[in-house]
């Protein structure tokens, strides 16, 4: 996979239901995440990792590196980045630490991050990396479809999508990111509309340097529109994946996403 080949850590956001805490991806799949927000009574929250959970990171990776970039979520969406510094001045080994909020989530993150992954494997300095992430973080887009608002509003993180409340809990909402935070992009009347939707977002771009689709319980859907994709960028080169519990929460089963690093 992609992460292991880069060297790239990931630090899991933490899920709760009720009292129950688990690492997103490390303790409960995301599989059995989506059965247990389908059927549980409980809503779950999600909440930032511990900051002992980045002082191990950064102690681990001090053994083996001497600079090391962490690139965050949006900090509207999360305060993992506070979470992240607070760490520098707890680990005991820790090497040069810098750290860049992406103003995305998902796969704009990941785009971000797998570029700068990139540029560090072939040999470029910290600053080098840095760089490289800081030119691609406006070049990043997520756009987000799903089949209500319930979790959304149940969660909290609505934001300014509230606008589409309403007369708008039986149809499709489109969500994207903008300057870190939800907002709404339209509303679809059929879930075959909302995934069109996603495919004339990607077709808005003139050039598309690192395509994403992802899905939470869906793949047939997202497959399909990997295959649809595929005359405008090669099927084998978009990245699948699986839209994690820390999003999911809020989204619901049924979503899709396209995730996008290029130029209008």
């Amino acid at each position: 996979a992609v992460v292991e080949e880069l060297g790239i850590t990931i630090i899991p956001s933490l899920i709760r239901f009720g009292e129950e805490v688990y690492r997103d991806g490390v303790d409960l799949t995301t599989e059995q995440f989506y059965e247990r927000l389908t059927t549980d009574k409980t809503h779950p929250t999600t909440s930032v990792p511990t900051p002992q959970s980045f002082v191990d990171a950064y102690e681990k990776l001090a053994e083996e590196a001497d600079e090391v970039a962490v690139i965050t979520i949006s900090h509207k969406l999360s305060a993992v980045g506070d979470v992240a510094r607070q760490a520098m001045g707890l680990a005991k080994k820790k090497p040069r630490v810098e750290i860049i909020d992406s103003n995305w989530a998902l796969m704009s993150e990941g785009l971000i991050v797998i570029t700068a992954a990139r540029a560090a494997k072939a040999g470029a300095s910290l600053d080098e990396v840095l760089e490289v992430a800081r030119r691609n973080i406006p070049r990043a887009d997520l756009r987000m479809a799903f089949d209500t608002l319930k979790y959304l509003e149940r969660g909290g993180r609505i934001g300014k999508a509230q606008a589409l409340l309403g007369s708008m809990l039986k149809i499709n909402p489109i969500l994207g990111l903008k300057d870190g935070e939800i907002y709404p992009v339209g509303r679809e009347h059929s879930r075959s509309k909302a995934i069109e939707n996603l495919y004339n977002f990607v077709n808005s771009f003139s050039r598309i340097e690192e395509l994403a689709i992802g899905d939470g319980t869906t793949p047939d859907e997202a497959d399909a529109l990997v295959e649809r994709l595929n005359a405008k960028f090669p099927a084998e080169r978009i990245f699948r994946f699986k839209v994690t519990p820390a999003v999911g929460a809020h989204v619901g089963p049924h979503v899709l996403a396209v995730a996008i690093l290029g130029d209008r």
